[in-house]
């Protein structure tokens, strides 16, 4: 196992950077599996600038210090922890946010671990950088495929727009509470020139992130006599 030393070979500088790419394109790979913005070419980039920047610290090693004949007197740490900082803007981009919406935060995360990963390839920690990636990957893919089978709250809207035939408030409630969904907000628009009623519900349910179509309940509704319009959102686009 390589370790981080003043004297560095080119045998070490390949090995290093070859271990690097493997692991920013593994990681990269996850990304782009899942068509987000940040994929292969991205976390290349990510992972190499940080290897690059500590293999860059440990050939200035040899010539840092404070002594009579020495002209370099800076902290060369510096220089990685600079990497670290422009990738939190990177990782800051990432994230988008639509409303309830939020995406991107696990695409940061990634970016940041690939720096980490990075700098621990660059400087000679082989064996930690190669854990630190398996150790990645397995939350990308197997937690992933663990999270996607629990049980989750997820929110939703439902509008319902009927005319003074339609369905009232009370029976509207009784057939949320029916579905399994419970209501946590309510308000209604009442139109005297066209008396018409719009009953607008942000509900919430327990349910697996897979389990993003709407219920059966809402096409019920959508035929029921005096539904004039029915609008619904449900966890795919008003996610908390």
């Amino acid at each position: 196992m390589m370790t981080m030393t003043t004297q560095v070979s080119w045998f070490d500088i390949v090995a290093r950077l070859i271990l690097t790419v493997i692991a920013g394109l593994a990681l990269g790979y996850n990304r782009s599996e899942h068509g987000k913005a940040a994929g292969m070419r991205t976390m290349l980039l990510v992972c190499l600038a940080a290897s690059v920047s500590m293999i860059q610290v440990n050939i200035l090693l040899a010539m840092s210090g404070r002594s009579s004949d020495s002209f370099v007197m800076n902290d060369l740490m510096r220089f990685p922890l600079g990497i670290l900082t422009g990738v939190g803007f990177i990782g800051g981009g990432a994230i988008l946010r639509r409303g309830n919406l939020i995406v991107g935060v696990t695409t940061a995360a990634t970016i940041w671990l690939g720096t980490v990963i990075g700098l621990c390839l660059g400087s000679g920690l082989l064996a930690l950088g190669c854990i630190a990636t398996a150790l990645g990957l397995f939350a990308l893919w197997v937690l992933k495929w663990a999270e996607d089978s629990l049980r989750q709250q997820q929110h939703a809207y439902l509008a319902v727009e009927v005319d003074a035939s339609g369905l009232g408030e009370a029976e509207i409630r009784r057939r949320l509470a029916g579905a399994g969904l419970s209501i946590t907000r309510y308000d209604v628009y009442f139109d005297a020139i066209q008396q018409q009623r719009r009953h607008s519900f942000e509900v919430s349910a327990f349910r697996t992130t897979a389990d993003i179509g709407p219920p059966a309940l809402i096409n019920e509704l959508a035929l029921e006599p005096g539904v004039v319009k029915l609008e619904w959102k449900g966890a795919g686009e008003l996610n908390a």
